[in-house]
C-alpha cells in the first residue's frame, strides 16, 4: 500500500523499466504474490459475507447440521474457541504482514532508501488508525475512541512491524516468542476476579457458563487485564458515556498480540520471497501452520492459557495463525505449484482492493441495501422466498460492492494507504 488515501497504479514507469531488466520470477518475489492477494480477497468476502445473516437463516433449520456448520462458522464465538468468522481479523493481519518483505524490496528497487521508508510507515499507521477511529464513530454523536478494530490495531503495532523487516529472523522470531509469553505472563500476574466479583456490573451474567475458575479465570471477560486497562485508558478521551466494559469482551491492548499475528506474516513473507523451490515453500507452509495449530491447542487443553479470540490470547495467537497460514498454503499450492489462477480472478479483484471495500463495508451497506429494496426487492423476495431472503438480498449486496470494484479493476484504480 502505497503513499496516503491515493489512487495509483499498481506499477509505476519506473518499475515496469525494472522488470524488462529481471527475469520474471525475480520480478514476481519482488512486487506480489497472486495467492497473497486472492485469500485477503476471501478474507474481505468473508467480512462482506455478515451481508448474508446466515446465522439467522439457520435458526429456520434447527436440526440441520449442515446449517448449524454454517451458523457456527458466520458468527464470533461467544469466548472461547474459534470459528470461521473470527479468523477474518487475524488473517487481514497476517497478510498486512505477510505483505511487508514485497512492498519493502518493491520500493528499494525504485531506489528508496530507509528514512523515507520509515516516515511512510509512520504516516501509514498513524492514516490506519485515524480511518479505524473515524468508520466506527459513524453512529455516533461525538468522536467514538475506540481501538479494538482491525485497522486501528494493525496501525498500533505496524511502525514497530516496519522496523522488525529489516532485522534478521532470528530477530523476528525472538521478538515474536517474547511478545507471547510477556502478554501471557501480564494476564497472569494480574490479580484475578474473586468469587464477589460483581460481573452483571460489566454486563457478564454471573451464571455465565464461559466464566473459567481456577488459574484460567486470569481470562475471564471483562475482569481481566485488558479490561481494566481500558476502564482507565479509554475514559482519558472525550466520551458521551463513562467506559465501564465493552460489550463483546474487545480490548485495546490486543492491538500486541496482534502484531504477533503480523510477525507471522512478516516471516510468512520472507519465506514466500526467498530463493526455495515452491514445493519447498509448500512444504514449509504446511509443517508451520499444523505446528502453530498444535502449540495453540496444547497450551488450551493444559490449562496453561486458553483460546479467546476477543482478548487475543496468545494461545489465540499461535492456533489461528496456525490456520491461517494453512489456508494460505491451499492457495499457494493451488495458484503458484498448481498454477491454476482463473478461477481466483474474483477473488483478486476484492483482494487487490482491500481498504475499498473495507471502507465500503462500512459506509455503503444501507444505501445499496436500500436501492436493492427499492428496485429489486420483489423479484429478490420471490427468488428466495422468506426463509431465504436474508441470505439472497445478502448476496446481491456482496454482488454491488464486486462490480465497484471490478469497475475500479478495469480502470487501474487501487484505493492504498
Amino acid at each position: 500500500m502505497t503513499e496516503s488515501a491515493q489512487v495509483v497504479s499498481p506499477l509505476s514507469e519506473e518499475l515496469a523499466a525494472e522488470t524488462q531488466r529481471k527475469p520474471a520470477g525475480k520480478i514476481q518475489s519482488m512486487i506480489r504474490l497472486s495467492s497473497l492477494d486472492a485469500f485477503r480477497g476471501l478474507v474481505m468476502t468473508l467480512m462482506l459475507g455478515e451481508e448474508m445473516h446466515l446465522p439467522e437463516v439457520a435458526r429456520a433449520f434447527p436440526h440441520s447440521l449442515v446449517w448449524g456448520v454454517i451458523a457456527f462458522n458466520t458468527q464470533h464465538v461467544e469466548w472461547q474457541g474459534c470459528s470461521l468468522h473470527d479468523l477474518i481479523q487475524p488473517a487481514f493481519s497476517f497478510l498486512a504482514g505477510a505483505s511487508l518483505p514485497f512492498s519493502i524490496a518493491s520500493r528499494q528497487s525504485k531506489g528508496q532508501t530507509f528514512w523515507p521508508m520509515l516516515n511512510h510507515a509512520i504516516r501509514r499507521a498513524l492514516l490506519l488508525i485515524f480511518l479505524g477511529i473515524f468508520l466506527r464513530s459513524l453512529h455516533s454523536t461525538l468522536t467514538y475512541f475506540t481501538f479494538e478494530d482491525t485497522l486501528t490495531q494493525i496501525g498500533l503495532g505496524y511502525v514497530f512491524l516496519f522496523l522488525l523487516g529489516f532485522t534478521r529472523v532470528r530477530t523476528q522470531v525472538v521478538t515474536l516468542v517474547t511478545i507471547l509469553i510477556c502478554f501471557w505472563a501480564a494476564f497472569a500476574l494480574y490479580p484475578a476476579p474473586g468469587p464477589q466479583f460483581d460481573y452483571a456490573r460489566v454486563g457478564v451474567p454471573a451464571d455465565w457458563h464461559h466464566l473459567y475458575t481456577g488459574f484460567l479465570s486470569h481470562w475471564n471477560k471483562n475482569s481481566n487485564l485488558s479490561w481494566a486497562f481500558d476502564v482507565w485508558f479509554l475514559n482519558l478521551f472525550p466520551r458521551e458515556h463513562p467506559f465501564v466494559f465493552n460489550e463483546g469482551g474487545w480490548s485495546t491492548l490486543s492491538f500486541i498480540p496482534t502484531l504477533g499475528t503480523m510477525i507471522m506474516g512478516l516471516l510468512t513473507g520472507e519465506w514466500l520471497k526467498g530463493e526455495k523451490s515452491t514445493e519447498q515453500k509448500l512444504r514449509g507452509l504446511v509443517v508451520a501452520g499444523a505446528g502453530l495449530v498444535l502449540l495453540g491447542l496444547i497450551f488450551q487443553w493444559a490449562g496453561v492459557c486458553p483460546i479467546v479470540k476477543r482478548v487475543w490470547t496468545s494461545s489465540y495467537t499461535l492456533y489461528s495463525g496456525g490456520l491461517v497460514v494453512l489456508i494460505l498454503a491451499g492457495f499457494y499450492a493451488l495458484i503458484e505449484w498448481k498454477g491454476w489462477r482463473r478461477w481466483a480472478f474474483p477473488l483478486l479483484v476484492i483482494g487487490m482492493n482491500s481498504i475499498a471495500i473495507y471502507v465500503m463495508s462500512w459506509t455503503m451497506p444501507t444505501f445499496v441495501s436500500g436501492a436493492l429494496d427499492r428496485h429489486l426487492g420483489w423479484i429478490l423476495l420471490a427468488i428466495s422466498g422468506p426463509t431465504f431472503q436474508p441470505a439472497v438480498h445478502g448476496f446481491a449486496m456482496i454482488a454491488v460492492f464486486w462490480l465497484i470494484l471490478f469497475w475500479m479493476y478495469r480502470r487501474k484504480i487501487f484505493l492504498r494507504i
